[in-house]
C-alpha cells in the first residue's frame, strides 16, 4: 500500500523508518519506541501495529541517530517521550545531551514530575489508561416504555464478515465506525446509526485491511451505497480506518460522498466533517 509519500517519516522522530527504493522501511527495531505516531501519518492505511518479540527500544543508540539533525528534532523525540509519560527515556535522552555538551535548551523538560502509573511502559497512546470521574445521576424506576431501542437494520456487522453485495446495502447510506465509538458515543444509536447500514473495524487489531479495502469498493460499485459515513476516536492509530476508506473511495469507479466523525475518549464528537 506505501506510496512513498514519507509522511510517516517525517512523523518518526526517533528515526526509525526510512524511504528506500521509493518505500517506507523499518530499519531497525531498536529505534522504533511503539507509540504508533507513524500510523496517523499514513495517508494510505499502510502502516499497522505487531505485537511480537522485538528487539528491546534503546534511547541511546535512538539519541546518537537524530542528534546530528539538530535542536528541533531531538527536542521533539524528547517532548514526544514526555508526553506518553516514558520518563526513563527521557532521563536517558537528557543525560545524553549533557555527556555530549550538546546545545540544546533542556528548560521545558527538566520540570519535576512524576509518572502517572507505576512501571508504565511504552505502548499506543490509544491503549494509555484513563479514569473518567463523573457524577453518579439518580437512577429512577426502570420502566419498559421508556427503554432506549435499536437502530441497527442489520447483521452481520463486522466487515470481515459482510456480503458487500447483501441485498440490505444496496442504495443505503453506510456507516463503517471504529469498534469502540459505539461504546463511547451516547447517543450512537438514535443520533449516528438511524437509517444507516453499519460496518464495524478495527484498524489496529484486525488482520486483512486489503479485505476491508476490497470489500468497501465492492460495496461503493456493486451494492452503490449511496453515502460513507467513518466514525473514529482520536487516538491515532484509529486513522487507519479513514485511510482505508480514503483509498476505497479513490479506487471506486462511483465517486460518493464520504463524512468523517472524530470521537472524543470520553465520548465527545471532536470532529464532523466531510473528507
Amino acid at each position: 500500500l506505501c506510496n512513498g509519500c514519507g509522511e510517516c517519516v517525517n512523523g518518526c522522530h526517533e528515526g526509525a523508518l526510512q524511504l528506500i527504493n521509493n518505500k517506507a522501511v523499518m530499519i531497525s527495531e531498536l529505534y522504533c519506541d511503539g507509540l504508533g505516531a507513524c500510523i496517523g501519518d499514513c495517508p494510505v492505511g499502510a502502516i499497522v501495529l505487531e505485537e511480537r518479540e522485538a528487539e528491546p527500544y534503546d534511547e541511546i543508540a535512538v539519541m546518537e541517530r537524530i542528534s546530528p539533525k539538530g535542536e528541533k528534532v531531538v527536542l521533539a523525540h524528547l517532548n514526544h517521550l514526555k508526553d506518553h509519560d516514558q520518563y526513563e527515556f527521557l532521563q536517558q535522552g537528557i543525560e545524553y545531551i549533557k555527556l555530549h555538551n550538546l546545545p540544546f535548551s533542556l528548560e521545558s523538560l527538566e520540570t519535576k514530575s512524576t509518572p502517572k502509573t507505576e512501571g508504565k511502559g511504552c505502548a499506543c497512546p490509544g491503549s494509555e489508561e484513563k479514569f473518567f470521574s463523573k457524577p453518579v445521576a439518580k437512577v429512577e424506576a426502570f420502566t419498559y416504555a421508556a427503554k432506549p431501542t435499536s437502530e441497527l437494520q442489520q447483521w452481520p456487522v463486522q466487515l470481515h464478515l459482510l456480503n458487500p453485495q447483501a441485498p440490505y446495502l444496496k442504495g443505503a447510506d453506510m456507516l463503517l465506525a471504529a469498534d469502540c465509538t459505539a461504546f463511547s458515543v451516547a447517543d450512537f444509536h438514535s443520533i449516528h446509526l438511524k437509517g444507516k447500514r453499519l460496518a464495524i473495524a478495527c484498524p489496529k487489531l484486525d488482520d486483512g485491511k486489503d479485505i476491508y479495502l476490497a470489500k468497501l469498493v465492492s460495496m461503493i460499485d456493486d451494492a452503490k451505497i449511496n453515502t460513507l459515513t467513518v466514525m473514529i476516536m482520536e487516538v491515532p492509530c484509529c486513522n487507519g480506518l479513514l485511510q482505508i476508506a480514503k483509498l476505497a473511495v479513490g479506487q471506486a469507479s462511483r465517486k460518493i460522498p464520504m463524512t468523517l466523525v472524530v470521537v472524543g475518549v470520553q465520548g465527545s464528537i471532536v470532529k464532523e466533517e466531510w473528507v
